[in-house]
């Protein structure tokens, strides 16, 4: 049997821009990315903490220590800019390793979004 499990996790982040004119996705401050394990392209959920608003999409690299973290195209409908969301990318795995498989979380600083 296999499950998916959390797999990263960016806690507690501010959106800093909104692009509705862009095809789609989340652009991410590289450094966040690194720190997390989530690589560009890959399929992440997005919870805003201000609405309770979910939506999926998937990840491009944004500039390293930039601090981005832009919602693009309908995305950006889901939020406004200074919203606090948690980025989170699931992995599936067999269920024995599941069992002690242990996520990439991080904790940023929710003004800055930096790592400090």
């Amino acid at each position: 049997m296999f499950v998916q499990v959390v797999k990263s996790k960016i806690h507690q982040v501010k959106v800093t821009e909104a692009n509705l004119h862009y095809v789609g996705s989340i652009t991410i401050d590289e450094d966040l990315m690194d720190a997390s394990g989530i690589i560009e392209n890959e399929k992440v959920q997005i919870v805003n903490i201000n609405n309770g608003e979910r939506l999926e999409t998937y990840v491009i690299r944004g500039k390293r220590g930039s601090g981005e973290v832009c919602l693009n195209g309908p995305a950006a409908r889901k939020v406004v800019v200074g919203d606090i969301i948690i980025i989170i990318a699931y992995a599936t795995m067999d269920l024995e390793e599941a069992k002690t498989f242990k996520p990439q979380i991080i904790f940023p600083d929710s003004e800055t979004n930096s790592l400090a």
